[in-house]
């Protein structure tokens, strides 16, 4: 049903590509991160809370947007999209030809955040999954405990009279811990690249609290004891110096392994992930009942050696996904998506 070509996962049938990392003719597209949603092809199929984020993020083009389980005929082949639980919008793609059924996961996460829709299993005969955090270690604490550490660790910076930076990827992590800020505070600001994302979401009707935008016009007595919003690109820029004293806090899954916030020269760490943990990823491959499996990118390697040990016939797949949120923040720092020019105030 899919072949792994240079250009992406091609579907024959259908003569479409599935998250293609080189120009086709027809792309359907899981979510907007940038190494899934990539620029240059003739036409482009997504969910309807996809495409604001296209538009925004690779401009006018070809769209086409659908709802989830809402089926579409592609020569012969029927293809619909189903919730994947990774950012807004974000989706898994399902396509049946001839009595066979294949599942693209993209990315996707199983503890449902309450915004980006809550993962469905897909039955099918073959799966494609990531393995992002695809190793025994990553296992996610629930996300209430994780917000509640946020909101703890942001009153303890304001006793201290500190702004809280929290860094964050603007497509995904940003909008969920906003749950977890607003109930601390209301005094919520963002980096630009954060804020545009944010702007887009709530003009598609994503009911998201208000935040402002940081200005070089912004007074600093207005960031006292505040709350920023900030992309990784921006952590070490010279744009942070407007908000000392402060503290910096990143949210990521990579901060589950003890150490990884001394390292990185942060105060505080929160593991929190937009994707799947181990025991996520199993269950979802478990849930899918499917006989074979495609493992790509993260720890391809070790899950899916650990599928053949269970008696899944399992295989790792080289695609150019992967580092997805890394490469959007590098673009959107130095001002090529999503900012007219970087900001250094």
């Amino acid at each position: 049903m899919i072949r792994f070509t240079d250009k992406g996962l091609y579907c024959p049938a259908g003569n479409f590509y599935i998250d293609p990392w080189q120009p086709v003719e027809r792309a359907v597209i899981t979510h907007a991160h940038s190494d899934h949603a990539r620029a240059g092809s003739a036409s482009y199929l997504c969910h309807h809370l996809t495409l604001p984020l296209l538009q925004l993020r690779l401009g006018n083009n070809h769209y086409q947007s659908v709802g989830w389980n809402e089926p579409v005929f592609i020569n012969g082949v029927r293809l619909s999209l189903h919730p994947a639980g990774h950012i807004i919008g974000s989706s898994q793609v399902r396509l049946e030809h001839n009595g066979e059924v294949w599942v693209f996961s993209g990315d996707y996460k199983t503890e449902h955040d309450g915004l980006s829709g809550a993962f469905e299993p897909v039955r099918c005969h073959t799966f494609i999954t990531e393995s992002t955090f695809g190793l025994p270690i990553y296992t996610w604490k629930p996300q209430q405990v994780i917000y509640d550490d946020i909101s703890n660790w942001i009153r303890n910076n304001q006793s201290h009279q500190k702004t809280s930076v929290l860094i964050a990827y603007s497509l995904g992590k940003a909008q969920r811990i906003l749950e977890a800020v607003s109930a601390v505070t209301g005094n919520i600001y963002a980096h630009g690249a954060v804020y545009n994302v944010h702007e887009t979401l709530q003009q598609a009707g994503i009911p998201l609290p208000d935040i402002r935008r940081v200005t070089p016009e912004t007074p600093r007595e207005q960031l006292k004891g505040s709350v920023v919003i900030a992309p990784p690109g921006a952590a070490e820029s010279p744009w942070m110096k407007k908000f000392t004293p402060y503290a910096v806090g990143v949210c990521s899954g990579w901060m589950q392994v003890r150490g990884h916030a001394r390292r990185s020269n942060v105060d505080a760490g929160f593991a929190l992930s937009d994707h799947a943990d181990w025991p996520g990823l199993l269950q979802a491959i478990n849930a899918t009942g499917a006989q074979k499996v495609f493992v790509t990118h993260g720890f391809q390697s070790a899950l899916s050696r650990y599928l053949n040990e269970q008696g899944l016939e399992a295989a790792e797949v080289k695609t150019e996904y992967g580092n997805d949120e890394e490469i959007t923040e590098l673009k959107e720092e130095n001002g090529i998506i999503s900012e007219q020019a970087p900001e250094t105030t």
